[in-house]
């Protein structure tokens, strides 16, 4: 009798970076441990930055429960930060970057691993099906926003897609360990889009990226108006630092947003002077206000309350990524600063 050879998996490292997650890590590390990669062939390393919610007693358990997992002391608390860390102790021969707001399905790691050796890409990353924080009509309104076209536009890793595709990111992706020994770590000075910067170098290098339908993980959305806004700000804030470090600009999307704001703005201030401008002012405002109004009701229907609110998120997400990137344009290009991360508030 001849007995098939033993496939032995690729050692994978899971890089987690993580601050004041309570509410979401025990489900993050569970769904990661019920998975169906095998856990002697896989290490979980947690990249905390020094959490002070209870995140920390959370994970000191899950530690000692389970040997694969390693919670690691990120002291300079920021995103970038804790993916080096984790990547700098990894182990493995493929890094998996993955987010404590999320909960992974049972195949995700595996298919992860097994189309970036069938397929040869560089980074291979799935969809984000985004789910609402609680069952609040704004918290219901936030995830459809956040993975609608008119919200978040041609990113498909958001919005979803039919068929395997080539991108320029994924949201959490999977990577050859060399990867990063040819192209480097994250860039450090960005505390929002390290993967979009890191992704970019790929590309450049001749890598590629592929986005993977049938693979999926449930993201949980902020829950708040504020803490959106807060996110879209830091988004579109780091963008032009992005754009400076590659220079140019990634895709044509960052732009609308902040395009629309001063469209708007030197319509507004020429009305006086202008002939026309006025005019341009209420035209520009009433078919963006009518987008949003239609959009907001073929995507809730007779939910009123829902639609209302998501009425709410699209110019919210629109307009604080448009004030960040302005913002970030004179901070980062015309000032040529560099700001750190805790002396202008971003702490994740």
């Amino acid at each position: 009798m001849v007995t098939a050879p033993t496939i032995t998996r690729p050692f994978v490292s899971i890089a987690i970076p993580c601050r004041n997650e309570a509410r979401y890590i025990a489900g993050c590390l569970g769904s990661i441990l019920a998975g169906d990669y095998p856990l002697g062939r896989l290490e979980i390393l947690v990249a905390d930055g020094l959490s002070d919610d209870g995140t920390r007693e959370i994970l000191r358990t899950y530690a000692a429960e389970h040997s694969c997992i390693t919670v690691l002391d990120n002291h300079e608390r920021s995103t970038p930060a804790a993916l080096n860390l984790a990547i700098r102790s990894a182990s493995g021969s493929v890094v998996v970057r993955m987010d404590a707001h999320v909960l992974y399905p049972e195949d995700y790691v595996r298919r992860l691993v097994e189309a970036l050796e069938e397929t040869g890409a560089d980074n291979v990353g799935g969809v984000l099906e985004t789910v609402p924080a609680d069952d609040t009509p704004t918290a219901r309104a936030i995830a459809m926003g956040l993975s609608h076209p008119f919200g978040v536009g041609n990113s498909h890793f958001r919005t979803g897609t039919r068929q395997r595709r080539e991108v320029d990111t994924v949201p959490f992706g999977c990577y050859r360990r060399e990867t990063f020994d040819r192209i480097g770590l994250f860039d450090e000075e960005l505390v929002r889009n390290q993967d979009d910067e890191l992704n970019f170098r790929l590309i450049a290098s001749g890598g590629r990226i592929l986005l993977l339908p049938e693979v999926t993980c449930r993201y949980f959305a902020r829950r708040s108006f504020g803490q959106v806004a807060s996110m879209y700000y830091q988004y579109g804030y780091f963008k032009p630092l992005v754009a400076r470090k590659l220079g140019r600009v990634m895709t044509v999307r960052q732009l609308v947003p902040s395009m629309l704001i001063a469209t708007l703005l030197g319509s507004a201030s020429l009305s006086t002077w202008v002939p026309g401008a006025g005019a341009a002012f209420a035209v520009i405002t009433a078919i963006y206000g009518g987008f949003v109004l239609v959009c907001s009701a073929a995507a809730t229907g007779s939910d009123l309350r829902c639609g209302l609110a998501l009425a709410a998120v699209f110019p919210t997400l629109h307009f604080s990524y448009g004030l960040g990137f302005i913002r970030g344009i004179y901070d980062h290009v015309l000032a040529r600063g560099l700001p750190k991360a805790r002396e202008i508030g971003f702490s994740r």
